[in-house]
């Protein structure tokens, strides 16, 4: 579920490859990062959910302005909220699964494609809840592809096999152009959603290499991955991994 993900299509243009990189890396510079954990947190990221979705159609007005649901309480569910010089900008939630850990916002919508990858013993990171501030995305053009780095990082830390989202068909060119998702199935009804979604996929293994190429600003320490996706009180739940 991706609500006001308005990206640049410097795809389109060559030569502006390495302009957009450099300007990702100077946003990257200024943001500060944080898993939402404390309950002030998460209703912040709520009201800008319902502001994102409310923009965008996705969702009917509500008297409480918040936007949440059960999957942000799994045990394998990671909130992040994204700060431009302090400002609240954008919020992106992930679900990991493991052998423990197996719920999914997209497996309620899609269970007949995704259930056989979890069967086989798949490991697959969920995308959604993906919203921006109207105002700071307009002035930072490239804040969507800054917030989807945290995908790739959840990637890379749990070394998953596939990555998922739920987007509208307007939204679907963003995941497709810009980082090769493809569409796994035709659009199905959302229980909290106005308009039909799609699943979207990508294969991360095999799409690592050309992303990072894409967008160098992707690449990550271990101690970044650490710091994000580590809890210490579910230390089974983590996967080691060597130094990077």
């Amino acid at each position: 579920m991706n609500a006001e993900v308005r990206p640049s299509h410097f795809w389109d243009r060559s030569g502006q490859e390495r302009a957009f990189a450099d300007r990702a890396d100077r946003l990257l510079t200024r943001i500060d990062c944080r898993r939402a954990d404390d309950t002030a947190q998460r209703e912040a990221i709520s009201r800008l959910r319902s502001q994102a979705y409310l923009r965008d159609g996705a969702i009917s007005p509500s008297s409480s302005r918040q936007c949440s649901d059960q999957y942000d309480e799994t045990d394998n569910a990671y909130l992040f909220a994204l700060y431009v010089d302090g400002e609240l900008a954008s919020s992106l939630r992930v679900h990991v699964t493991s052998e423990e850990h197996l719920k999914l916002p997209s497996l309620e919508v899609f269970p007949n494609h995704l259930q056989p990858a979890l069967d086989a013993g798949k490991v697959l990171v969920d995308t959604s809840f993906f919203v921006t501030d109207e105002k700071l995305s307009r002035i930072h053009r490239d804040l969507p592809y800054v917030t989807f780095r945290i995908c790739v990082l959840a990637a890379e830390y749990f070394r998953v096999d596939h990555c998922l989202a739920i987007a509208k068909a307007e939204h679907q060119a963003f995941y497709r152009r810009a980082f090769n998702y493809r569409k796994v199935c035709q659009p199905r009804l959302h229980p909290q959603m106005n308009e039909p979604v799609s699943l979207m996929a990508l294969h991360f293994p095999s799409a690592a290499n050309e992303l990072y190429q894409k967008y160098p600003f992707f690449r990550s320490s271990s101690f970044e991955r650490r710091r994000l996706f580590e809890r210490p009180e579910r230390a089974a739940f983590s996967m080691h991994e060597p130094a990077a």
